[in-house]
């Protein structure tokens, strides 16, 4: 009998350790570097976002031809695509700043939710990367 306690100890501790292992390998890598530069790669994706959708407007307003404002509907929407990825990528890494929920703001922002979008620039703002991004709207 007490051979069986000290195995189920053993396979308690096991078990312990593989959650352990699985909670952390879903948490930042720890790399400041790597850190930096998905927040970089993201907030350059968030200005690139920000620019397709500022020409799309522009061209409706200038009343360019209907195949050029497709274009650029159809570069912001790709530009869109690639910043809620990117966002997916920080939250996933938990690098996520003082309760933000990045993921969720870009989605919204990318939806035409203009205060999702200040925050998700409030973010890069935060992060070091404000010459990234343009103003909210």
């Amino acid at each position: 009998m007490r051979h069986s306690r000290g195995s189920a100890r053993a396979v308690g501790r096991a078990a312990a350790a593989v959650v352990v292992a699985v909670l952390m390998s879903s948490c930042s890598s720890g790399d400041p570097a790597q850190a930096k530069e998905r927040q970089r790669d993201y907030c350059t994706k968030l200005g690139s976002w920000q620019d397709a959708k500022h020409a799309v407007a522009t061209s409706a307003a200038h009343a360019d031809s209907s195949d050029a404002q497709n274009a650029r509907h159809d570069i912001a929407e790709s530009a869109g695509h690639a910043v809620v990825d990117a966002s997916k990528r920080l939250a996933q890494e938990g690098l996520e700043q003082g309760g933000s929920h990045i993921f969720d703001d870009t989605v919204n922002a990318v939806g035409g939710d203009t205060g999702a979008e200040s925050r998700a620039v409030s973010y890069c703002d935060s992060s070091g990367f404000e010459t990234l991004v343009g103003s909210a709207g």
